[in-house]
């Protein structure tokens, strides 16, 4: 998101789970197409609020997972902000060859770069 729009909107990543490594395939396929997740940790939506992050402050969720889904939406309920669900397919797995399993991890981030353009347009910004 900040790669293809830029820094005027706020964007976080969370997800169920914190404390997880950032698996090496998604650095690889993002690196592909200039976005750095070396140093990208992985939190909870607990942990987001601990660091201060406050989810009535946001206007959207976007949920990649159905469990990501349930748990932001069970999150959300006293505030008014609206909870997507874009179905993306989890790579993890998938793929015996470390050829098959970039392929994999290159169709999930294809999704989602297919669903941020469909939603907000064409990125507008080219670095």
């Amino acid at each position: 998101m900040k790669k293809f729009y830029g820094a005027d909107t706020y964007v976080q990543s969370a997800g169920v789970k914190g404390e997880m490594d950032i698996d090496g395939f998604s650095v690889t396929v993002c690196r592909e197409i200039g976005v750095e997740l070396e140093r990208h940790r992985t939190r909870s939506f607990d942990e987001m609020e601990q660091w201060g992050d406050d989810l009535s402050s946001f206007d959207l969720v976007v949920a990649l997972s159905p469990a990501s889904q349930r748990r932001a939406l069970e999150l959300t309920r006293v505030f008014h902000l609206d909870v997507l669900y874009w179905p993306i397919m989890d790579p993890t797995g998938l793929g015996e060859t470390r050829e098959a399993k970039l392929a994999s991890y290159r169709q999930t981030r294809d999704q989602i770069i297919s669903h941020l353009t469909d939603r907000w347009g064409m990125p507008v910004q080219a670095d």
